[in-house]
């Protein structure tokens, strides 16, 4: 499992301006696309200071459901002080590296449920960066009841004998995962994993870890630092004997921000995806100075633009190779990611979006090589929005990498409405995997899903042939953009396919579309940029004055000085 390396950003940042794709004025609820959040219980908190005890979790008639009492801890959390999570691992421990840490597995043997149900539930060991308590509570019969940390459901590599790894039973774990036959009757697979402040992972049929989400995100890119609140709590409640999806609910807390966290898992099986409902009730303590919604964090390395050259004998190493979003008028956008000499943020504007996700189009395992890594069977992940987020815009960080250990692309939506101290909100959305296309997988309505042609191919290079007398300048640049799929591969090759492009600076000439040998489409056209100006440019195919393809979208930025 590659480790996630949470990148805290403490200077300031350029931010380059996104092509608006749908811009809106009305102002969004405080409460996104739900009902309101349910009032305290008068009997159920008990606040101390600055810390909240709530007593454990119990079904009575009249009571506070499950949700409603991990509501009301987020709520009582968010009027006290923050406190920050005390390490619960010695020093040795906690000093792990990653290699040692991953000597400490989990016994299968010992795994809670095994063999009694078809989900089962497996705890990481504190220790090796994930130092701070995370407890975790099981769920049965209407009563909650805690796992007290218990070292003989681990087995220690040899590497560590002698080393101090007492965990406190009070203490708790380091986080949890949940497995289920995604691929073979009879055979568990892991389907998400929660680990590390707020980051899960989420797996469909025949893939590996490779994206991560997150609870929430707080001032990314920011020049003050990101905020990383944690996942503290975490209630698991046992399914029935063949049940198919799983609920279990998170708390959430950071210095600005609490949140109450419903998930309904439900793992794929053959063609159908994973899928995870997701409810988040957040409240802020302090003022939020930017709230990511549903972010998703990966890793581009090289592979759209740059291979990988003399250095390295695969032609591609990511964990997703673009963003995709259908925008509230029902625009579906496609933006490569790029791993640029500087940091670069952008924002797609939207209205009322339906979804956005980071994606792992390219499936052949011949363009990444790489048997070890195995990026071609890297998840796509999809934000299927339910209800109405108002006004904001999908932000895109990308943070320039020379290793692919780092995460270094952020994907978020961020509301316009800032979330103010002592105010709550409450987000809906559908967590869904898939490989390369959304339409054939996707769990929505068919308005929602995505059937036009998709990008397959960008590439920008100078505006010259090799050797040609008297080239043209170094900022005439071809872009060549080709689509596949859709409506494409019913079409003849004399379907009369046209394109239409736009430049936010600068002039786009010599626009085309040409015939490719599997049936697609390639438009391509000569971008003659402004000196020293970035240029956001946008084109997509139509058909007798209809799109026929999803948008293509890319900021095009002049190269830095040597």
């Amino acid at each position: 499992m590659i480790p996630v390396f949470r990148i805290r950003l403490l200077w300031t940042l350029l931010l380059t301006g996104g092509w608006g794709a749908c811009v809106g004025e009305d102002i969004p609820r405080s409460n996104a696309g739900g009902d309101e959040i349910p009032p305290a219980h008068p009997h159920e908190e008990v606040v101390n200071g600055s810390g909240v005890n709530m007593p454990a979790w119990v079904s009575e008639p009249g009571g506070l459901t499950l949700f409603e009492h991990v509501t009301t801890y987020a709520r009582l959390r968010a009027q006290s002080d923050y406190r920050a999570p005390t390490p619960i691992v010695s020093r040795s421990l906690s000093d792990l590296t990653y290699v040692q840490h991953r000597s400490i597995a989990f016994r299968s043997d010992r795994a809670i449920w095994r063999e009694e149900l078809p989900f089962e539930v497996q705890l990481f060991h504190p220790g090796g960066g994930n130092n701070d308590p995370v407890q975790i509570h099981l769920v049965k019969d209407g009563r909650a009841s805690t796992i007290a940390f218990d070292p003989t459901l681990f087995e220690y590599g040899d590497e560590l004998r002698g080393l101090d790894l007492s965990v406190a039973p009070q203490a708790g774990y380091a986080g949890l995962k949940i497995l289920y036959p995604l691929n073979e009757v009879g055979h568990l697979d892991e389907v998400v994993s929660f680990l590390g402040a707020s980051y899960f992972r989420l797996l469909g049929p025949g893939q590996v870890y490779g994206i991560s989400s997150r609870g929430i995100a707080v001032d990314v890119a920011s020049s003050a630092g990101e905020e990383f609140p944690d996942f503290v709590e975490f209630w698991v409640v046992r399914p029935g004997d063949q049940s198919k999806s799983l609920t279990l609910l998170g708390l959430l807390d950071g210095p600005s921000i609490t949140g109450a966290f419903h998930f309904q898992l439900t793992p794929g099986r053959e063609l159908a995806p994973t899928v995870l409902d997701v409810e988040a009730r957040l409240f802020a303590r302090t003022d939020v100075g930017k709230l990511g919604v549903a972010p998703l964090t990966s890793m581009y390395l090289h592979g759209t633009f740059d291979r990988g050259g003399d250095e390295d004998f695969r032609p591609r190493v990511h964990d997703s190779e673009g963003v995709l979003m259908h925008t509230g008028r029902g625009e579906w956008i496609w933006r490569p990611l790029t791993n640029g000499d500087g940091i670069r943020l952008t924002s797609l504007r939207d209205m009322s979006p339906m979804g956005f996700g980071l994606v792992q189009r390219d499936r052949s395992f011949e363009n990444y090589m790489d048997l070890e890594a195995e990026y071609h069977r890297r998840p796509s992940k999809w934000v299927q929005v339910e209800g109405d987020w108002g006004s904001g815009g999908l932000e895109l960080l990308e943070i320039p990498t020379d290793s692919e250990f780092n995460d270094n692309v952020v994907a978020s939506w961020v509301p316009d409405e800032l979330l103010g101290a002592g105010e709550s909100r409450t987000y809906r959305y559908r967590l869904i995997t898939f490989d390369e296309r959304l339409d054939s997988e996707i769990l929505s309505p068919e308005d929602r899903a995505q059937s036009l042609a998709q990008v397959t191919r960008t590439r920008i290079g100078w505006d010259a042939l090799p050797g040609q007398f008297n080239p043209p300048p170094r900022t005439h640049r071809r872009v060549v953009v080709d689509f596949n799929g859709g409506p494409l591969q019913f079409l003849p090759p004399r379907a009369m396919v046209s394109a239409e492009a736009q430049v936010s600076s600068g002039e786009i000439s010599n626009l085309s579309v040409q015939v490719l040998p599997d049936g697609g489409r390639r438009a391509t056209f000569t971008l003659v940029a402004e000196e020293d100006r970035g240029a956001d440019m946008r084109v997509y195919l139509r058909l007798e004055n209809q799109a026929i393809s999803e948008t293509w979208s890319y900021l095009w930025e002049p190269p830095s000085a040597p």
